[in-house]
């Protein structure tokens, strides 16, 4: 473990020795005046009620586990489900992420965890604070940690999918490290998830249409709540289904065109002349790429440094649009009628070698590229999904100081996606004195040949396209909770609390998967054709010379026959059990003149459990294209002790109305890990009834998740293309795709700026990584300033944190390791250059992605929130905003990397804010709530905005606008206890913004758009919200 310094182990003595004092007085406990606060602003005090009336009245406030009514000294945020209702929201993940100590960084939605390997699998939902990741952030349900749900090997978090919110009243959010008071993982924060208890019963209704098809969402729940003399229960049943919103539905996310502009500010995109607009460049279809083996760079006329590709010209429109067709050339390849070279584009650089057959029409085989393929425009955006959930709570009065209570969650969440994706093969064709050689049976079938009397050696490898690349996920959740509360009755204003909670999640995930065995052993290096292997070495099947070079089969039109042989579906299945039991006690200790001394003690015991089991077919390595995976299994247990205090300082003195100070302290003892304690400390101060101080300052640490431990090794292949930015770097910086900086390192490597990448795929192994890997420590600081004036109803209160976390735990990716070692400003020393390795020909041949830990992360800003109320004429007017400006976000991923500050960068955004203005009217109630994200710019992290575009110079559009989304809803009161709320979400159809899409490793984006959690997909949508209670 780290040594931490003087000023650390001051404050941990001073809190362990309060803790050690309050179990030597515990036996004299004696009852006091309490001054304390019932909001999260609100300042003014409030004497304690009767002694059997404050039994009842008492509250649990998120951030301490005493019993009190005063207000956290840490910043608080509470988020009604009725603020939902307001905004049209209808599940608490979105609930969540907007929340502006959230929205501010990117989050794990099912969006994303579609389209990207996130923890939790396909179509997870979880909460991240501050952007310092899931995992850092603690949830619970209704003050238990809730157990982690999800699909593969990285489930480590609550899936938000499992709780519907129609079952939820409130969630606070503690924005505070809390590991002291809750343990491992409370690192950036705690977010409590707060159940109804009503015995209201009552049916729900919600529905939401974009103006635009795609995307509709429908909720219908149910309540039945009954209370009676000795205990209550309330159950919930809710159904949910998410349609899905296809790439296609959305113009800005079915066209991936580059966005670059010329000096006159008009785009410079090339057209695409059988369309008249510019041309998109996504994914490629109906193309064979060909290697010349006689030369040293694999390259050749018509092509001079480039990869090359010819393109089948399907609707005549290449030949119609007058495109050079295959005429002189390096090759010795004769090719069938209606086959082009394309992507000739760089025969308009300069310095090219001026070609007067292929160079007219260079730039126009550029726009004529097959990109826009209809799968395209079915890819799942926001994946279908389908949730039911059973949720039940109550408790029963064993005695007039003991209470029974239980709690009891079942849910299943179904998600379907639908993806597209590229396989190919690679043959060959050796031609030797007229005498023709090839491996491929389809080659010849479909009339590509050799040019007679030359000597040639040609590599091909055709690359078809397919939309057999779906995904499907089920999860079934299960979490129950037994427990009981009630008074010590040998300490008198002693309460205890203990439970044993139970949860499991197991998932079930099915993936499409193109055999292996279909494809690699007929490569020409390896078998070459069904001669060689009649039978796959996997699976036993008879092989079957797939037509690799028809037309039909690279747009994606595969024969019955070929289909069978090539492709599968295979499932795999996930297991997480955790099992907590806790025990707790507190009250009254001691009294000082100020009041009296509270303390609470306690012991924790977790058990985490985790079987990941992936289909036989990922585990021996027979899926083409995707990684081969082992089982994932392990377990953790994890025991603590923890105990905190309440400390009155002074009372009713002038400028010091009430000072508090509050310490906590947790040891805690992981046993594949180690121990550590940690402690927290927090100041309230009372200056005047109407201004409050608060500050904090707290430790706090995660033990390694099971995924980071035990994750089996997995290996996967990563093209060279993908993970290598010093391929063809030359070219690349001429024209604009990558910055001076990338190039200088990439050319001090000794790397050729012509570097093609044309061999073998780069191996990448990623595996947990036991006994390596240490704890994570953090550290947290916190003051605020709290201001509610007697002379109106306003409070506001504004608060500084600052979080730093040292040996943070990640996976950096293959391509993040190369892009960060060639990106470094400290190339001849980046740590991230020695975990991977080239060979003679600079080609990567493997890279080490294990979980690592980094050197340290700081994120540090201003919170600032504030209400409003004033009762007018016409109605009651309530005013809420909240504010979050983020001033760094800083990470050293190794002690001598330059720090990486990713402030104000795309999906890291300095400002995000909402403000909200509701108007209450006797039945009536109307809102306006606007939600502001504000404006990110990449060009520090590239270098500049200008570049090139096919020897054109051009500007870059690396910056995205403030945007601002405004929400509106009315609603009616009705007679029998209805109310109908009608509303219009993104009312001005604001669209996600537009960057420029070259590949310059500055943006994630879908079409033209930045592809950020923070900006709304959906685009302007109507709802509608019908409730009927009984």
């Amino acid at each position: 473990m780290k040594k931490r310094g003087s000023g650390d182990l001051l404050l941990r003595t001073a809190a362990l020795s309060a803790l050690c004092a309050g179990m030597a007085f515990g036996a004299y406990a004696q009852d006091a005046d309490q001054a304390g606060e019932d909001e999260v602003i609100r300042t003014t005090d409030a004497d304690e009620p009767a002694e059997d009336e404050a039994r009842l009245e008492k509250v649990r406030v998120t951030g301490s586990r005493l019993a009190n009514e005063f207000t956290s000294i840490a910043p608080l945020d509470v988020i009604t489900a009725d603020t939902a209702a307001l905004e049209g929201i209808a599940d608490v993940g979105r609930l969540l992420q907007t929340a502006t100590v959230a929205a501010g960084s990117p989050q794990v939605t099912a969006a994303t965890s579609s389209a990207f390997v996130q923890g939790g699998g396909i179509g997870a939902e979880t909460i991240s604070l501050r952007g310092l990741g899931a995992n850092r952030t603690l949830t619970l349900l209704n003050g238990r940690r809730a157990g982690p749900a999800g699909t593969r090997g990285g489930v480590s978090a609550f899936d938000l999918n499992a709780i519907p919110l129609s079952a939820v009243e409130r969630v606070e959010i503690l924005k505070d490290g809390a590991s002291s008071i809750y343990g491992s993982d409370a690192v950036a924060g705690v977010v409590n998830i707060i159940t109804k208890t009503d015995d209201v019963s009552d049916i729900d209704f919600f529905y939401s249409a974009p103006e635009e098809g795609g995307g509709e969402q429908l909720r219908v729940s149910g309540a039945w709540g009954k209370s009676w003399d000795r205990g209550r229960i309330l159950a919930t049943v809710d159904y949910t289904k998410n349609e899905e919103l296809a790439q296609g539905d959305r113009d800005y996310f079915s066209c991936g065109q580059p966005y670059v502009f010329n000096r006159d500010g008009s785009r410079a995109d090339v057209i695409d002349p059988r369309t008249g607009n510019f041309a998109c460049q996504d994914l490629l279809w109906g193309h064979v790429w060909l290697y010349n083996y006689l030369d040293s760079g694999f390259v050749g006329r018509p092509w001079q440094s480039r990869p090359q590709l010819l393109q089948y010209d399907y609707d005549g429109s290449l030949a119609a649009n007058g495109l050079a067709p295959w005429g002189p050339n390096d090759f010795g390849l004769g090719v069938p009628a209606n086959w082009f070279p394309v992507g000739l584009g760089e025969l308009a650089l300069p310095g090219a070698t001026p070609d007067a057959f292929y160079g007219p029409t260079a730039l126009l085989s550029e726009g004529l590229l097959n990109y826009d393929h209809p799968f395209q425009d079915q890819q799942s955006m926001i994946p279908e999904i389908e949730r039911a959930t059973f949720y039940a709570n109550g408790e029963f009065e064993l005695t007039n100081s003991d209470t029974l209570y239980g709690e009891f969650l079942l849910n299943r969440r179904e998600t379907q996606v639908n993806g597209y994706r590229q396989f190919w093969q690679y043959d060959y064709m050796y031609n030797y004195l007229g005498y023709i050689y090839t491996n491929s049976p389809s080659l010849v079938a479909n009339g590509f040949t050799a040019t007679a009397g030359e000597f040639s050696f040609i590599g091909l490898s055709p690359t078809a396209i397919t939309d057999h690349a779906d995904d499907s996920v089920t999860v079934d959740y299960m979490s129950a909770v037994a427990g009981a509360r009630g008074e010590l009755r040998f300490m008198p204003g002693w309460e205890y609390d203990t439970f044993l909670q139970f949860s499991r999640s197991d998932g079930d995930y099915t993936s499409d998967v193109i055999y292996d065995d279909a494809i690699s052993p007929y490569a020409w290096f390896d078998g070459g054709n069904c001669a060689a292997y009649p039978v796959t070495p996997v699976r036993g099947i008879p092989c079957v010379d797939v037509d690799w070079y028809s037309p039909d089969l690279l747009a994606g039109n595969i024969s019955d026959v070929d289909r069978a042989f090539l492709f599968g579906r295979e499932t795999g299945n996930t297991v997480y059990e955790q099992t907590q039991f806790e025990a707790y006690i507190d009250g009254p200790l001691f009294t000082l003149p100020a009041g009296t001394v509270n303390g609470g003690f306690g012991v924790s015991f977790i058990d985490e459990r985790i079987n990941d089991t992936p289909a036989e077919t990922f585990q021996i390595g027979n899926a083409w294209g995707s990684s081969s995976a082992g089982i994932t299994k392990g377990s953790k247990e994890t025991t603590a002790v923890f105990g905190e205090v309440a400390i009155p300082i002074v009372k009713d003195l002038p400028l010091a109305e009430a000072v508090e100070l509050s310490l906590s302290a947790r040891y805690t003892d992981v046993d594949v890990y180690g121990s550590d304690t940690t402690y927290k400390a927090g100041l309230g101060w009372q200056i005047v009834p109407s201004v409050r101080l608060r500050t904090t300052y707290g430790t706090s640490f995660r033990a390694p998740a099971l995924f980071e431990l035990y994750l089996a090794e997995q290996t996967s292949f990563a093209s060279q293309r993908t993970i290598d930015p010093c391929i063809n770097w030359g070219g690349n910086l001429a024209d604009g795709s990558i910055s001076q900086r990338l190039a200088d390192n990439c050319a001090a490597d000794g790397i050729p700026s012509t570097h093609n990448g044309s061999g073998s795929s780069a191996t990448v192994f990623a595996s947990g990584n036991a006994g390596t890997l240490e704890a994570e420590t953090s550290d947290s600081f916190t003051a605020g300033l709290v201001w509610a004036p007697d002379f109106m109803d306003f409070r506001v209160a504004v608060d500084y944190f600052e979080i730093t976390i040292e040996d943070q735990i990640t996976q950096l990716g293959a391509n993040n390791i190369l892009l960060g070692c060639y990106n470094s400003d400290n190339f001849a020393t980046e740590p991230l250059c020695d975990l991977f390795s080239r060979n003679s020909n600079f080609l990567v041949t493997d890279v080490t992605n294990n979980y690592i830990n980094v050197a340290e992360q700081t994120n540090r800003g201003i919170d600032i929130s504030a209400e409003y109320s004033k009762e007018l004429s016409f109605g009651t007017l309530s005013v809420n905003t909240q504010h979050s400006f983020q001033i760094e976000d800083k990470i050293s991923l190794f002690p001598n990397s330059a720090p990486i500050d990713t402030n104000g960068e795309a999906g890291d955004p300095k400002w995000v804010g909402e403000l909200n203005f509701t108007l209450d009217k006797g039945p009536w109630s109307f809102f306006w709530g606007m939600d502001f994200v504000g404006e990110t710019s990449n060009v520090k992290s590239y270098g500049g905005t200008t570049g090139t575009y096919f020897g054109t110079p051009v500007f870059f559009k690396l910056e995205t606008e403030a945007t601002t989304y405004h929400n509106v809803s009315l609603s009616r009161e009705l007679p029998y206890d209805i109310d109908v709320r009608v509303g219009v979400s993104n009312l001005f159809d604001e669209h996600p913004p537009a960057v420029t899409t070259l590949g310059l490793g500055e943006y994630n984006t879908v079409g033209t758009s930045a592809f950020y959690s923070q900006y709304d997909w959906l685009g302007r949508r109507a709802f509608v919200n019908f409730t009927k209670k009984f």
